[in-house]
């Protein structure tokens, strides 16, 4: 996602429509007309837990109807799946503690899907299921309070829709993304755990604008603690915790997903810190940016403000190029940055016939706290590119080391700056030559025990909540977060 390698199994063809975009990009399922859905499932109960194997049919006249709008599984249906299909818009899936060896995909819109009890209902893949719930282009979906383990792909994923919301959720041990948005606009992400991705523990990506929130995320020992490619726009990550990762929080471009660049995303208030985690699954760029915590790779306009940013080998704060080697398209000149995702699907790329170089531009760097980054708390770099024509600002800040030098006097944020950029200008291209910890296979990768976490208050009698858009976030009433014990 920044100056290295490109992850091949990302890139697409530049003639590809948007339509197959939908189902290719980033290495993952997105066919919208939910082909992989499991079938039903028979029920065994061991003690007070229900386990659901995934192999079997359910009986036509199992089928029973929703009181009052509710359905509970196992009580009116006996998987997950089969509650989903027979729900309408409105409904609300009650799922009761157990094992649920499934892979849910939904397809109708306006339903909540939530579990009495965060810790004790679980979906497990076993190694061999490919999404613990996936919803493809079904409106205002909500999924609430339980967890997802030893899923090939993703433990949760929205895709191509308009709505939706994850709260009080874990995902754990998964083979691409814990939390995974894409090509989705009006969400909420909150009260979130992930751990054990190679990816991102929690994506949001390819949307302009988003109109999402990330608040009191916990996301760690993935290859990447947040990713969002060409994502931003009303795009809040707040209050949230980055930490034993490879790399923190990473927003990066690049063509090879539609709606670049990455922009306007606010991160503000977050806990980030040791992420120079060797021993966890890594996708080819999580290996390239170990050792930093907040890196945004080819992003422009992006605010960072008042985060906690510490003990990290390379950066606490890093704006660096990425340099995309088998691109689709060129790189869009500022006045295409205000181009909405869904203008942008419209238009046609253009091959460049070469390497590009996406710059960080224009980002706004305030009120941070860092400490104990070694190579800098803060850096700008660029491949030949004049960093100080970047237009990115550093005020406000509590640091040691800047690179290059005196970042808040050369570069300050609603003031004219004075000094050289090129005094301890940073040397990016030396990261190519670095020897990284290799990947570790994220079925085996130790980590650390699934503890309790918090639940969701009255899951057996909250009422619905729609998922039609992001929480109201006061940012200014935000401040940089006490370290942690």
């Amino acid at each position: 996602m920044f100056l290295g390698e490109h992850m091949q199994r990302k890139i697409l063809a530049a003639a590809m429509a948007a339509s197959l975009l939908l189902v290719a990009a980033c290495g993952d399922e997105r066919a919208a007309d939910g082909t992989t859905a499991s079938t039903g499932a028979a029920e065994t109960t061991v003690g007070e837990q229900t386990t659901v194997a995934a192999d079997t049919t359910v009986a036509a006249d199992t089928t029973v109807a929703a009181a009052n709008g509710n359905i509970t599984v196992p009580d009116d249906y006996p998987t997950i799946q089969a509650a989903v299909d027979a729900a309408a818009p409105g409904d609300l899936i009650l799922v009761k503690p157990g094992t649920y060896n499934e892979a849910v995909n939904v397809t109708t819109d306006g339903i909540t899907i939530r579990g009495l009890d965060r810790n004790e209902v679980i979906l497990d893949g076993e190694l061999e299921l490919d999404n613990g719930i996936r919803i493809l282009g079904a409106k205002g979906v909500a999924v609430e309070n339980m967890t997802a383990m030893n899923y090939t792909r993703n433990g949760f994923f929205w895709t191509g829709v308009d709505g939706y919301r994850g709260s009080y959720l874990t995902a754990y041990r998964t083979g691409d993304y814990g939390v995974y948005v894409f090509d989705s606009m009006n969400g909420d992400l909150e009260h979130i755990y992930a751990a054990g991705s190679p990816d991102a523990g929690v994506y949001i990506g390819q949307c302009f604008p988003c109109n999402s929130v990330i608040d009191d995320a916990v996301s760690e020992h993935n290859g990447l603690g947040y990713s969002g490619t060409n994502s931003g726009g009303n795009l809040l990550i707040v209050n949230s915790t980055f930490r034993f990762n490879r790399a923190g929080v990473v927003p990066n471009s690049g063509s090879y997903e539609l709606c670049y660049p990455e922009r306007q995303t606010t991160i503000v208030g977050n806990t980030v810190y040791s992420n120079n985690q060797a021993d966890t699954p890594a996708i080819d760029v999580a290996l390239l940016a170990m050792g930093n915590g907040i890196l945004v790779a080819g992003g422009v306009l992006n605010d960072i403000e008042r985060n906690l940013v510490y003990d990290h080998d390379k950066s606490g704060i890093g704006l660096v190029p990425f340099l995309e080697e088998d691109p689709n398209d060129s790189v869009p000149l500022p006045e295409a940055w205000p181009t909405t995702c869904e203008d942008s699907k419209s238009k046609t790329p253009v091959d460049p016939g070469g390497a590009i170089l996406w710059d960080s531009m224009q980002n706004r760097v305030i009120g941070n706290v860092l400490s104990d980054n070694r190579a800098a708390d803060l850096i700008v770099a660029s491949a030949g590119t004049d960093v100080g024509s970047l237009g990115n600002c550093f005020s406000d800040n509590t640091y040691t080391s800047t690179a290059p030098n005196n970042l808040e006097t050369v570069g300050p944020c609603d003031a004219n700056g004075s000094g050289d950029w090129k005094d301890g200008e940073y040397d990016i291209i030396a990261w190519l030559s670095e020897t990284h910890p290799p990947s570790v296979d994220w079925k085996v990768a130790v980590m650390p025990a699934l503890q309790p976490k918090v639940n969701m208050p009255d899951a057996a009698t909250a009422p619905v909540r729609p998922a039609t858009g992001p929480k109201t976030i006061d940012l200014d009433a935000i401040v940089v977060p006490s370290k942690p014990a």
